[in-house]
């Protein structure tokens, strides 16, 4: 994450000079783990898979996710913590040991968010998952419009544009609609010609339409964040408290870091003027808008231009 705040301008001064308001980020994917660098911000946690009462993961993608998005850095003296520090948390899990999930369990954890989001200030949802059409194209019809009923209630909701690209129109099903914010993947030369990267095989758009999806992209590819199974020895020193993973998954919680953070300084901003000002601020990569909507992730302009 050290290169990632680097990459997208977001200084120290950005991330700790702007905690005026206790914003709740709601998180919905395998879970969370009791990791250091939440420090006591996890508030609420509900399961919609094996319906425990305890907070757990059993995958390490939601950790990992979730420290991409507010970890505090704890373990690494700040180095890899992630874009919003101070935000608190609310976790639903909505995939299995195995990263699957059901449209009826995402369809349980959006009404959860809907009705908690005043309980808990819940001002961002980040969806780092994707979701398949098994169910039928008519419930998936019914979770879309639960999801843009999240947005209309002021909730800035960022979607992964899933890892099934590069092919035209290969967006998770959650990402097309209008109002949410999808976010793809692209390292912005980061890496040079490296073959395995995240935006060769980040979900795409299509072409000719109105508004542009994805909407903008950020960095994905070799991500390191927090890691479900640390290990702390008998000398109080911890192991293994960070591992690198890869995917729209991981440039997802950067946006959502970026949404938090803003309202975080300027908490009567609307869900629509963030995304707005969000697209306005973003770095043109010169690729195809199928492939970049409108570009690079750019936090130290958002901040400038407001």
């Amino acid at each position: 994450m050290d290169r990632v705040k680097r990459q997208l301008g977001c200084s120290e001064k950005i991330q700790y000079s702007v905690a005026t308001e206790e914003i709740c980020v709601a998180v919905l994917d395998t879970g969370i783990g009791n990791h250091p660098d939440f420090g006591g911000r996890i508030i609420a946690f509900q399961d919609f898979v094996n319906n425990r009462q305890a907070l757990y993961d059993d995958s390490g993608h939601g950790t990992h996710v979730a420290g991409c998005l507010g970890g505090s850095g704890l373990l690494s003296r700040g180095r890899f913590s992630g874009i919003a520090p101070t935000c608190r948390f609310c976790v639903g899990k909505v995939l299995d040991e195995n990263g699957e999930g059901s449209i009826e369990s995402m369809y349980y954890g959006l009404l959860w968010v809907l009705e908690n989001r005043l309980r808990y200030r819940i001002r961002v949802l980040n969806i780092s998952v994707g979701i398949g059409d098994s169910g039928g194209r008519g419930r998936m019809e019914e979770l879309k419009g639960l999801l843009e009923r999240v947005c209309e209630e002021g909730v800035v909701v960022v979607c992964a544009a899933g890892n099934k690209g590069p092919a035209e129109g290969s967006l998770s099903p959650l990402g097309e609609s209008s109002q949410v914010i999808t976010v793809g993947c692209h390292e912005g030369g980061f890496f040079g010609n490296r073959k395995d990267l995240c935006e060769y095989y980040s979900g795409r758009g299509r072409a000719g339409r109105i508004d542009r999806k994805p909407d903008i992209v950020a960095p994905g590819t070799d991500i390191i964040s927090c890691n479900l199974h640390w290990l702390r020895d008998r000398r109080g020193r911890y192991r293994d408290a960070y591992v690198r993973k890869s995917g729209t998954s991981m440039a997802t919680p950067i946006v959502s870091g970026a949404a938090a953070l803003f309202l975080q300084k300027y908490p009567y901003c609307s869900s629509m003027q963030l995304k707005r000002r969000m697209l306005l601020a973003a770095r043109d990569l010169g690729e195809e808008e199928t492939k970049q909507g409108w570009g690079m992730l750019d936090i130290e302009k958002l901040f400038a231009l407001y």
